[in-house]
Order: C-alpha cells, then structure tokens, then sequence
C-alpha cells in the first residue's frame, strides 16, 4: 500500500505536505477526528482526498453547493481519482446507475449535499457500504454564529450516528471565530478532535478600501486596470447586480450575472461562462462562491460592505487561490451601513426563531456589522485588522494594504485622549461628528444650538483641538472605535460612549497610531506566492508561456473542462521556466501527478522541445 507522500505525489504532483495538513492527515489515519481551520488556498482538500484514496471503503464529503462538488470531481477524475458527486443536477437515472456503482465501490470518493443524507434512497445506500471518513467541507454552515448558517448541517451528527460503524469525522472551513470552532465541534459530535489552525494570513492578497465618489466609475477603473484577468465583483442585493453587470456589459466589458433570483438553469451556464473565461468578470451577491475552486482569481471587488468580516474575508479569500498575488478591494459608502441593517432586519424577521433567540441573534448581527464598518473605515493596517478579529496576533505594518501603502504610522495619543476627555466632559450622548465639532471649537461650535443649551463651551475640552482638521479627528475616533476605546450605540441617531479600553490610553497605558496620507512607509518587499510554493529557478520565458497556455485551451476545449483543470497557471509558468526535456523531469514540477503526465505530457513535452 503506498504511503501518504507517494499518494501526495502520484495523484497530486506535490513532493511534501503544507503547513498544517500533515497533522490532520495523520490524525485521521490513526483514526481521530479531526477539526482544520485553514484559508481558502491552504490545500484543504488535501487533507481528506489523501486520506481518502488510503482508507478502504469510500469516503463522504459532505459539500453544501454544487458548484463544489463539481468542481472538486472533475479536478480529482483529471487527476486519476475515481470520485463522483451526488445532487440535484443528476437524472433520476443517473442517479440510479451512480448509486449502484458506489454500491459496487467504484468510487473512492463522493460528494453528496447535506440535505441528501434524509434520502430514504442514500441512507439505505450508506447502510450498506462501509464508510470509514466522512469529512464536512465549510464546517462553519453549522453555527447560527456562523455566517453561513445551513439547518441542513445540523443533521449531519444525527447521520454518522445511525450508521452500523461510527466513521472518523473531519471538519474544515475557512474561517471561524471561537464562538463558531465551539459549536462546529458540539453540533458535528467530534470526539476529541485534532484540532489544526494554520493562521489566516493570505500574503499574495493586497486589501483596499476605497471611498469613492462615485463607485461605479470606481469600478469601470478598476476593471480596465485589470484587462482580461477574472475576477469577482460582489454586490449586496439582486437588483445592484442586474444594475452593475447591465452597466458593464453595456461598456464592452464581458461580465455574466449570478443570483438565487435567476433560473437554476441560468445560474448553472453564467457559472460555467465564468470557470470556462467566457466571462471573465462574474457580478454576484454572496449566493456566488463558496467552494468555487478557480484559483485563477486575479481580484474581488466588493461594490457594498458585506453585512460581515467573516463573509468579506471568506469572499476576498476566492481570490489568488494558487498563490499568485491579486487584489480584495472593497468600495465603501456611508449608505452601506444603513443597507446591511435593513438587510439584517429583514432576514432576522424570517428566521424560524423563538424571541430570545432572535434578539440574540440579531444583536450578535449588528454587532459584527459594526466591526465590518471599522475595518471599511479604519486607519491600521487592515491585514492587521483581520487577523487580529479572526484571534490572530500580526505586526502593524503590513506593506501589503492600501492603508500601509499609502502612508505610514503617525502617534497620535495626545489628540485622542483629549477626544476621549470631549466625549466624557459632554455626558456620552452625542454622535462623532459632533465631538470633532466640540473639541475644535470656535465660532461655528460655539452657535449650535446643542453647545448653548448644555453650556458645552465651558468644558475643558471645548476647543482643545482647535488646530486640528475635522478629517483628522474623524479619523482618529474611527480608530479609537475599532480598538474598542469608543463604543457607538444603535438607532437612528447614535452617540458614542466610553468603551472598556478608553482607560489605557487615558492612563498613558496605550497608545493610538492612526496613517498620515502623503507620507510614504519604507519601500515594501513584492509580495508573491507563497513562500512554501516550491518554485524552480529562473526567467519565465513569456512566449513560451504563452504558447503553453494556447495548448492548454484546446485540450481543455476538446475535453469540455476549464482550462485550470489540464494544468492551473502555476504549472504552467514552472513549464516554461524548467522547460522540461523528459516524462521524468515533468514529474518533478509540482502539481503534476502521474495520471497528468501520462494524460498530457507528451503533448506539453513536443511543444517545449519544439520552441525551447
């Protein structure tokens, strides 16, 4: 029986494991359950299809979009798996012939959605073939915390306990906070689990926030920066998608739509013209992505702030999945804000809830609606602010953001203990723009009517920033915000208050950095692919590369696959730096495994030696 590096190399075409999937793989091969939180692009998938093709019997992965499975299937069948997938997309007969042939133990792996696991069909299927792993693709659909909560997850637990033998349970997602990891382990029963978070760090990704004036043009900009490489550009509501991609089309640019208003039937031939680079720009609400394997992602841009940072850095994170550096930028607007509470509202009002529940909820919602704000508004490094939401420690300069790219750190303690002094001094019951008014003072202050009727001019603070710009107060209470010195109340008229954290820097105990625009940081390093890509050593040779892709496409044409599924881009570019002579050195390239070499490499090898 091959060990799990030869199953890595034969079927996969990578020589050692990633950080993190050993553990995990090892963990389910001695039998444990297993719990991976790793970002979209860390080789997940690895770590159950290696176990998989090790166990005898089949394993299940429990997927919860089609787009997944098929997606998963045809990469694992190109690489010499026998893997199926069982959902709504099959014929009753096709059904019935993939039924009988898993019962035959044809496949290795299946993909099944969790609402098939209540099929008096499949659970007579599953209670007569042994079933030693069942691995639960995006865990976090089981956690109402979570924010894609799934009640179709919560019968997964209720599954694997009604088979004859309880198999090993593995669960992976991308993200997930404390309050989500706790119920992922509760709700899927896992037994003293592995547990394997890897960080959530994603270096090839740049994040920006943008505040235009107007967004559309914003984005026209951005697309046509971006030529013809795919991307993502997600809007809140149904009806900003048809606006963005009708607008879009209508100057030139090939972008489809996607929905859960549109036909299945739509939706399955937009996705297709997205995977096949019939269209390279896909405009979607949050209904769009999950489990969308394309690693060819060159940026996603969000034209709304999503509702949280758990969605933002779960849609950003489809960006650059094979490792090369792309862009997350997220258009910010003030009217946003009021959009995602209406939306928030709306859902949690059709939630089958009970009352208490349903104000927890909802305050939990808003909650993590305010943290998305701050981070569409913050100063800091925003890697930084991602990682420290998801408990992560990271530096505060990244190098790699719009926020450290445009400036560097200025201390500004002083101005903000004063703010802080202004916001106590005036009874904690106004909002930040009249604060900002407040501390600067003057004649325009010392008129409003709010200042007269409280006597507000003879506080200390009155006045106490009085050289100070209104932007650059503003700017330093959003960061006193997002670090949790301030807190802002909710309702039509919000006031902010002093926060738990208001006494370290009052006290001297904490200080407050916000970016000074115009100054530039030191000069940051390019920020690339991951640096446990292995890479060969050289110049990429462009025509060749070019050729190689050519090449790519017809195969992929004849053969009715995206062209990611021959060979991902990576490959590619390793090809036309190593420019492989022999069957044997192809096979030293990551990512080409045996069935690929065999399926392929004659043709890639001629056009090498041909041109080389």
């Amino acid at each position: 029986m091959e060990d799990k590096r030869e199953i890595l190399k034969r079927y996969f075409g990578y020589a050692d494991f990633r950080t993190g999937q050993e553990p995990l793989i090892d963990g389910i091969l001695a039998g444990r359950d297993v719990f991976g939180i790793m970002p979209t692009g860390a080789g997940k998938s690895l770590c159950y299809q290696v176990p998989a093709l090790m166990l005898d019997g089949i394993t299940l992965v429990i997927s919860p979009l089609i787009s997944l499975m098929q997606d998963q299937v045809r990469s694992l069948i190109s690489s010499g798996v026998r893997a199926a997938f069982f959902n709504s997309t099959l014929t009753p007969r096709q059904y019935a012939i993939a039924l009988e042939r898993a019962k035959a133990y044809q496949y290795q792996i299946i993909y099944v959605a969790p609402e098939r696991l209540e099929s008096p069909g499949f659970l007579e299927f599953a209670h007569s073939v042994r079933i030693p792993f069942v691995s639960v693709d995006e865990a976090h659909c089981v956690s109402q915390w979570g924010q894609d909560f799934r009640p179709s997850y919560l019968k997964i637990r209720e599954f694997v306990e009604s088979l004859a033998v309880r198999p090993i349970v593995g669960a992976f997602t991308a993200t997930a906070t404390a309050q989500v990891r706790r119920d992922v382990v509760e709700l899927l029963g896992l037994r003293s689990p592995v547990i394997q978070a890897t960080g959530f760090d994603r270096a090839n990704l740049r994040f920006e926030v943008i505040q235009p004036r107007d967004k559309y043009a914003e984005l026209l900009r951005l697309l046509r920066e971006s030529g013809d490489a795919s991307g993502i550009v997600y809007c809140a509501t149904r009806k900003g998608v048809e606006d963005v991609c009708t607008r879009l089309q209508a100057e030139g640019i090939a972008a489809t739509r996607y929905h859960a208003g549109l036909s299945e039937d739509e939706r399955r031939r937009n996705q297709e013209d997205f995977i096949f680079d019939r269209a390279p720009v896909m405009v979607a609400t949050n209904a769009f992505g999950m489990g969308i394997d394309k690693p060819d992602v060159r940026y996603v841009i969000h034209f709304n702030m999503p509702k949280n940072l758990e969605s933002y850095y779960q849609e950003a994170g489809r960006a650059g999945r094979d490792g090369d550096p792309a862009r997350c930028v997220l258009l910010y607007h003030g009217q946003d804000v009021q959009l995602n509470r209406f939306l928030i509202a709306r859902s949690n009002e059709e939630a089958e809830l009970d009352d208490k529940t349903r104000g927890e909820v909802l305050e939990k919602e808003l909650d993590r609606l305010r943290q998305m704000t701050f981070y569409s508004t913050t100063s800091r490094c925003l890697r930084q602010f991602l990682l420290r939401y998801f408990g992560e420690d990271a530096p505060e300069y990244c190098g790699n953001c719009s926020s450290c790219l445009k400036s560097e750190a200025i201390d500004v303690t002083d101005q903000a203990r004063k703010l802080l002094e202004c916001v106590r001094q005036s009874g904690e019951r106004f909002g930040l723009r009249f604060i900002s008014l407040l501390a600067r003072g003057g004649e325009e202050a010392a008129m409003d009517p709010r200042v007269r009727r409280g006597h507000l001019e003879e506080i200390p603070a009155f006045g106490s920033l009085s050289d100070s710009s209104d932007q650059l107060l503003m700017d330093i209470l959003h960061q006193l915000l997002a670090m949790g010195c301030l807190v802002q109340t909710e309702g039509d008229y919000p006031v902010i208050q002093l926060g738990e954290k208001a006494q370290e820097v009052l006290s001297g105990r904490e200080s407050v950095q916000i970016r000074a625009m115009g100054k530039r940081p030191p000069r940051a390093a390019a920020k690339g692919r991951s640096t446990e890509k292995e890479e060969p050593q050289g110049e990429m040779d462009p025509e060749l590369y070019s050729e190689l892709k050519k090449l790519r496409a017809r195969i992929a044409g004849v053969q009715g696959v995206p062209a990611y599924v021959v060979f991902p881009d990576a490959v590619l570019r390793r090809m036309s730096i190593a420019k492989p002579k022999t069957r044997d050195d192809l096979l030293k390239i990551p990512g080409i495994g045996m069935a690929k070499a065999e399926k392929y490499g004659e043709r890639f090898l001629a056009l090498i030696n041909r041109t080389a």
